[in-house]
């Protein structure tokens, strides 16, 4: 059975070891260099009052997923980003659709009108789970150089609350 509940600043070492092993599979996410706890806690703590996050957990406590949602700059101040991150080997299982469950509720909770998904154009699955959520097209960045120096284009996807 699938658990959602808020993350914290305890969760993110579990959370760090989670995302380093998709950077590591590399192709579905714009992170390219691995993360530590105290920088996924960091994360978590600077969106403040501004952001959530939550995670999924199956009934042995393992960590399935988390998604989070907060400020990005360059969107409109009704707006926040999204991120999602399912554990290699567990995707299509309902995981996502739990959390995003959760995480539409903060967002309109905390007074956003609507959610941007950045994703990179490469990233079938990606694309597919934001679309199946009911995210549309809004723009499309081309050139987008990543941390290790990948040039990809991404996709922003927009969901309205």
């Amino acid at each position: 059975m699938i658990h959602i509940r808020r993350a914290t600043p305890a969760d993110s070492r579990a959370m760090a070891d989670l995302l380093n092993a998709i950077i590591a599979l590399g192709g579905t996410t714009a992170k390219t260099t691995p993360v530590t706890g105290d920088i996924l806690s960091e994360w978590m703590t600077q969106d403040g009052s501004a952001g959530a996050w939550h995670l999924a957990e199956d009934d042995t406590g393992m960590l399935l997923g988390f998604q989070s949602i907060g400020p990005k700059e360059g969107l409109p101040y009704d707006a926040c980003d999204i991120a999602t991150f399912v554990r290699v080997g567990q995707t299509g299982l309902g995981i996502g659709s739990r959390l995003f469950k959760a995480t539409k509720q903060a967002a309109h909770d905390l007074g956003y009108s609507w959610i941007n998904a950045t994703i990179r154009a490469d990233n079938e699955s990606g694309l597919t789970y934001y679309q199946s959520r009911g995210f549309e097209d809004w723009k499309r960045v081309e050139d987008s150089v990543l941390d290790d120096g990948t040039v990809v284009a991404r996709i922003c996807k927009r969901y309205d609350l």
